[in-house]
């Protein structure tokens, strides 16, 4: 009796990927707020190796970074990485020769990547039908930092989408004049109350126009997409489940499909810590900054192609005190796996 063959092996590829919040990134000598100093050179030069030396450790296939005001900066800093062959992008933040231009007015979102891309889209403006009326500030059509949307593709040839977030922060909004000097009482609980309450509807507002472009993705396509960035909120936390709806699954399994997972619960080796956070307010520390894939990195989707193997948080340095040099955030890195098609001989050739 012929014993059948044994079933191919299942081979994997490796993706590593991360987010980095590299708290307001400039030239030296560039003002980017009007109530902080500009980076001396010193300072600069400081914060360029603290960077690279960061970037460096992650290792990662594709990085999505938030508050780039210079891509001329995050170039420098991606050079002291040691990272080779890797392509920076960061549209709305790019310098001419001399090192001028950069972002204006708030900082930009960017990726540094290994991956070929081939179709990467910066959105200004709120999807159709998504603006809304913001107490006191009027009707909001456009994002207050630009989410970025790239298509990518593997050495092995598969595509993927990466969305970049950076939310909109907790810290209340309060009124000011056309040049900057406030038009409220900001020791008055009643104004602070209704300035959070006016951030809160700017991120919420937000947070529903990227769930419009991530069911846009997911809709047409059965290709993985991951969302990173800083979401500015909890991965539970309302504004974080309007982008995801993870929570919808438990109600409704179709939901599934357009539904996003947060890496570090899904995640495959059983190394959940209570070091997981990326960012300490107050004393207390929060998950800020977090990594969400697409159902395809479930191990038990039908459209399964790969998993997510571990996450990581890097996150001693929040611990150091408060520098410049330094992010005020901890960087967020996910090991994922992806399937390779088994070699057979009508495919062989095709795999060389």
């Amino acid at each position: 009796m012929t014993t059948p063959p044994a079933p191919p092996v299942q081979a994997w590829a490796s993706l590593t990927v991360a987010t980095a919040n590299v708290l307001n990134l400039a030239l030296p000598n560039r003002q980017f707020y009007d109530n902080q100093d500009p980076y001396t050179e010193a300072e600069y030069q400081r914060k360029l190796d603290w960077l690279g030396d960061a970037l460096g450790r992650l290792q990662a296939d594709v990085i999505a970074v938030q508050e780039v005001w210079d891509e001329a900066a995050l170039k420098a800093a991606v050079s002291r990485s040691g990272a080779k062959h890797v392509k920076v992008i960061v549209p709305g933040a790019e310098n001419d020769e001399h090192g001028k231009g950069g972002a204006q007015g708030t900082p930009c979102v960017g990726l540094v990547t290994r991956l070929a891309g081939e179709d990467i889209k910066s959105f200004t403006e709120l999807p159709p039908g998504h603006s809304v009326l913001i107490p006191e500030l009027g009707e909001k059509t456009r994002f207050e930092r630009a989410p970025l949307l790239a298509r990518l593709r593997t050495r092995e040839g598969r595509a993927l989408y990466v969305l970049n977030l950076h939310m909109k922060s907790k810290r209340p909004k309060f009124l000011q004049d056309e040049h900057g000097k406030p038009t409220e009482d900001r020791q008055d609980p009643r104004a602070q109350a209704r300035a959070t309450l006016r951030s809160l509807m700017i991120r919420a507002t937000e947070a529903a126009a990227v769930r419009s472009i991530v069911c846009d993705v997911l809709s047409r396509t059965h290709e993985p997409l991951i969302v990173m960035g800083d979401f500015n909120d909890s991965p539970h936390s309302v504004t974080t489940q309007m982008v995801a709806a993870t929570q919808e699954v438990a109600y409704d399994k179709a939901a599934r499909d357009v539904a996003l997972f947060n890496a570090y619960e899904v995640q495959g080796m059983p190394l959940k810590r209570d070091v997981a956070f990326s960012h300490i307010h107050q004393g207390s520390p929060e998950t800020l900054d977090q990594i969400l894939v697409s159902e395809e990195f479930l191990p038990h989707s039908r459209h399964s192609i790969g998993d997510v193997r571990r996450v990581d948080y890097f996150n001693d340095h929040l611990h150091e005190g408060k520098d410049r040099s330094r992010s005020d955030h901890g960087f967020v890195r996910a090991v994922l796996r992806l399937k390779l098609e088994p070699k057979t001989e009508s495919n062989a050739e095709l795999l060389k």
